[in-house]
């Protein structure tokens, strides 16, 4: 009696060990669920999209602030005197030395660059190459900053002549006055 007692205690042992290795199996094979579906199409996020878009928007403000630096920020400064001129001043010959094709009969004082737009046109000496693109304020001529190119020659050492639509504006709206400018954009772009 005794041997059959313990061949059902080893079987009761056998089917306790059974049954604790099948629930373990059960419930090992459930998975953890880590996404969710959302039927309402109009509130659906993906979010690595999210983050991509994110980081582009990102790239291009800072590309973009990049850009400005570049475009805006000065690589020089000078102080020099500031005078006007008209395209038809005495020794002037209407044309300009570094654009002899561009017309000044018109009274055009302007320059259409195709990196900073409409700009003044100035003269310069040698120290700036022609296409070089220079800032400066004077609230005489205009409350606003001023950009303008170097598309003429004429003056010496750090001065700058400003073109204008005649002798006679040169003289009652630009006069001669010391100014400090910022350089731009040394020369053409290449």
């Amino acid at each position: 009696m005794k041997g059959k007692k313990l061949f059902y205690f080893n079987n009761l042992i056998k089917f306790g060990i059974i049954i604790v290795t099948i629930f373990c199996i059960k419930t090992s094979s459930y998975k953890m669920e880590t996404s969710s579906t959302n039927e309402n199409v109009n509130k659906s996020i993906d979010l690595s999209t999210m983050a991509i878009y994110i980081n582009k928007e990102e790239e291009k403000k800072a590309n973009e602030e990049a850009l400005q630096r570049y475009l805006w920020g000065s690589l020089d400064s000078y102080t020099g005197d500031l005078t006007g001129y008209g395209a038809f001043c005495p020794l002037c010959t209407g044309h300009l030395a570094c654009m002899g094709n561009l017309d000044l009969s018109n009274g055009r004082t302007t320059y259409n660059d195709k990196t900073y737009g409409n700009v003044r046109i100035v003269a310069s000496s040698n120290n700036l190459p022609c296409g070089s693109i220079i800032r400066f304020d004077n609230k005489r001529i205009s409350p606003n900053t001023i950009i303008a190119i170097v598309l003429d020659r004429g003056v010496v050492g750090s001065n700058i002549d400003l073109l204008s639509p005649s002798e006679e504006y040169a003289l009652k709206y630009v006069g001669r006055s010391s100014i400090t400018y910022d350089v731009l954009r040394i020369g053409w772009e290449k």
